[in-house]
């Protein structure tokens, strides 16, 4: 009777499963991404004929104008907020002034909103010659995948709540240029948006080869090494106290490739692979690198170059041309499960802060950032510096005040909106270090690495020192 009385006291809440955690809210969510949605993204890019940055803007059925309507009226029926950043534009591929723009659309955060995450994928297309604009362009891969990974990151996400902000960009000039990248970079820089991460999806659609090999168990994650903004003030200072492996964008492909690994049920690995981009090639991130905001490129395993850039034809029994027959959408699934998960776990987490590291010519180590108020506790982290991975982490509660808290390696403080920790017996000399921000709920940032130019906010070179 007593045990009886007493379940129904506790009630069943006591025995109730533990909430779940981070991990397991972001693999539900993605969950819910539909192969046959994205699929049917694509078939209604192709419609459209060619999406070719100089196709008519009028047409209502075909052409770069009606590819953009039509998705402008997507985003608008998910009750998100729409613009249309544009500029004139002439280049080498752009012989006339000629108006570009993209198709954004805004998820605004219900705590940081001025915290931004970006996916996109250009939605222009093109032939094997780059100045055609009149023949079919079916771009399925490229870029309608990345493109259909944008809408169905929007069509899931939407029904969503974040503290952070998500925008949605299909982006057109890329074939001409990388001048729909930059447009959005400068709109970004100009609403004063603090853009955490971009997640640039181009061709994440085919899982063959033009020489046969097939992977569909793997995407590539391209990132740059030594932040390319602020390159030459930083050079001296890398040579002297390194750098070289840990760009913002580094540490971002280092984050995705931990994401998958945690979440087996997204169905994709992340091959890192370090360097911007596929070799001698490119893609909008560049612009926003450019720009100082961090940028990762998410691409196929292995690329069929006979489906890309080429004119719709036949030779010798091979068959050219970007084609939706070419596409596997269960693999353009799981690509865009990735970035989903990906999008909801960093606009869940703090931003990453701003470490500073100090320890020359001593046995220990002082570790130094910035407090935000929506970090309950940072994770610092350290490796070997000829490390591919962090390999050590010691979590830090937040502090306020002048609170000092002692630890057995070492004391952590905190004060003025500055945090600290010490690594007694921890040489500088042999470790690179890094802090990341971790929300009361759990999710935790990408880390932010105390290097020079290592910070997730473009780099402002500081003025010279006025003599003495």
């Amino acid at each position: 009777m007593r045990s009886l009385l007493l379940f129904g006291l506790l009630g069943s809440s006591a025995f109730a499963a533990p909430a779940p955690g981070p991990d397991q809210k972001v693999a539900a969510i993605a969950a819910h991404v539909s192969p046959d949605r994205t699929k049917a993204t694509v078939e209604k890019l192709v419609s459209f004929g060619t999406r070719h940055t100089l196709s008519s803007q009028t047409d209502p059925k075909r052409g770069i104008g009606a590819a953009l309507g039509w998705t402008e009226g997507e985003f608008k029926a998910l009750k998100l907020e729409t613009v249309r950043p544009c500029d004139t534009v002439t280049g080498k591929r752009v012989p006339t002034p000629t108006r570009v723009c993209d198709m954004v659309a805004i998820q605004r955060g219900t705590e940081r909103p001025n915290d931004v995450v970006i996916i996109q994928g250009h939605i222009d297309s093109r032939v094997s010659d780059p100045m055609d604009a009149s023949k079919d362009a079916p771009g399925a891969n490229d870029d309608g995948s990345g493109t259909a990974a944008v809408m169905e990151a929007a069509r899931v996400l939407s029904k969503h709540k974040f503290p952070g902000t998500i925008v949605y960009a299909a982006l057109s000039g890329e074939e001409q240029g990388l001048y729909g990248g930059k447009i959005l970079a400068d709109y970004a820089k100009a609403q004063g948006w603090n853009v955490v991460t971009v997640l640039n999806n181009d061709i994440i659609g085919n899982s063959c080869g033009s020489d046969g090999l097939c992977n569909d168990k793997q995407v590539r994650v391209f990132s740059e090494g030594p932040r390319w903004q602020g390159h030459e003030e930083l050079a001296a200072q890398i040579r002297s106290l390194g750098g070289e492996n840990d760009s913002p964008s580094r540490n971002i492909s280092r984050f995705l490739d931990a994401l998958a690994e945690r979440n087996p049920s997204l169905g994709i690995d992340v091959m890192q692979v370090w360097r911007n981009d596929r070799f001698g090639r490119g893609g909008d991130h560049t612009e926003f690198l450019n720009a100082g905001f961090p940028a990762v490129r998410l691409s196929v395993a292995v690329e069929n170059y006979n489906w890309q850039h080429q004119d719709l034809r036949v030779e010798k029994g091979v068959e050219y041309g970007d084609t939706i027959d070419k596409m596997d959408f269960p693999y353009l699934a799981r690509i865009t499960k990735l970035n989903v998960a990906a999008l909801a776990w960093l606009a869940s987490a703090p931003p990453p802060p701003e470490p500073t590291v100090e320890g020359a010519v001593s046995t220990d180590t002082t570790i130094v950032w910035n407090n935000f108020p929506s970090a309950a506790q940072y994770v610092v982290h350290w490796r070997r510096t000829d490390a591919n991975q962090w390999q050590n982490s010691r979590a830090v509660f937040a502090l306020g005040g002048d609170e000092v808290r002692v630890a057995g390696d070492g004391p952590t403080w905190g004060g003025a909106g500055r945090q600290g920790i010490d690594l007694r017996g921890v040489r500088v000399d042999d470790w690179v270090f890094g802090v990341s921000s971790v929300s009361a709920d759990g999710f935790e940032s990408p880390v932010a690495s105390a290097v020079t130019g290592g910070a997730f906010k473009p780099y402002v070179a500081q003025p010279p020192a006025a003599p003495q």
